[in-house]
């Protein structure tokens, strides 16, 4: 018996250190002249907002493919006129781009969810939710499924949004330019709340975003080499991973009564037909 009892804080300890090293072993915050912050041993880290500038973070690793979760909590009250992105990008002109953003909105009123995929420096492929409950009231889990077949956008475990790898009907999908993860919080009160009509109430500020216990199954990118070996890909279940029927089906039920705006559907902004991906079966 005292053994054990010698054993399980040794352990309680270890896990600590391991998680709490996180954001500091995974991160970096890269602008916002100390807006940006991370605290509790590197377990928090905050982005704020002011009048003079908002703030943002990177990660230290590239990726390419993984699944990535990250807890937030939105900024609260009367949010109107910020955003908070949340999105993989690779560099260059004809960048890939995997895009979470939070349009922020007056006190009471929902939040929007904002996702967009670019392939080769081409977005235009939005996609708008509100989400069923209170982001800014606790933390939630964001999360991006990214393997050569799909991209899956999911909300505490909810599948929101499947953008599958058509290239066969050609249709371009990011698979070969390795990615950092960057979050920031900005404003952007000429377009983020009803178009721009609501503007920023900086009497409010400032505003602060939260962060914790961020998670990447993935494979880094160094030195032109990916972390995940061929041999050992069976390991990386997620690699192959793609909805099973009940996540179809708990997909098709936030597109039904969640999504705001669907490209897809956009028939105005697309005079000369829909995108292919869209009238693909």
């Amino acid at each position: 018996m005292s053994s054990v009892g010698f054993l399980v804080p040794i352990l309680v300890s270890f896990v600590l250190v391991a998680s709490a090293a996180n954001f500091y072993q995974n991160f970096d915050v890269t602008w916002g002249d100390g807006r940006g912050k991370m605290l509790n041993n590197g377990q928090l880290l905050i982005l704020t907002l002011d009048k003079f500038s908002g703030s943002g973070f990177q990660s230290k690793n590239e990726y390419l493919f993984g699944k990535i979760d990250t807890q937030l909590k939105l900024v609260p009250g009367n949010s109107a006129g910020t955003v908070t992105a949340y999105y993989l990008r690779s560099q260059g002109s004809t960048w890939d781009e995997i895009d979470f953003e939070f349009l922020g909105n007056l006190s009471g009123e929902p939040y929007i969810v904002h996702t967009n995929v670019f392939s080769q420096g081409k977005g235009d492929r939005e996609q708008q939710f509100y989400l069923w409950f209170d982001p800014t009231k606790d933390f939630h889990t964001y999360s991006v499924l990214w393997n050569p077949q799909r991209i899956i956008f999911s909300v505490d475990g909810t599948p929101i949004r499947e953008f599958k790898n058509l290239e066969s009907i050609g249709v371009p999908f990011p698979k070969n330019q390795p990615m950092r993860i960057y979050s920031s919080l900005w404003n952007a009160d000429d377009w983020a709340t009803r178009g721009g009509l609501i503007k920023t109430d900086w009497s409010k500020a400032p505003f602060t975003a939260s962060y914790s216990n961020f998670k990447a199954d993935a494979c880094v990118w160094s030195s032109g080499k990916s972390s995940c070996s061929s041999s050992s890909r069976s390991r990386y279940a997620w690699l192959s991973q793609e909805l099973d029927t009940t996540s179809q089906q708990r997909l098709k039920w936030v597109q039904k009564n969640y999504m705001i705006y669907n490209y897809c559907t956009d028939t105005k902004r697309f005079p000369q037909g829909l995108p292919k991906e869209c009238t693909a079966h």
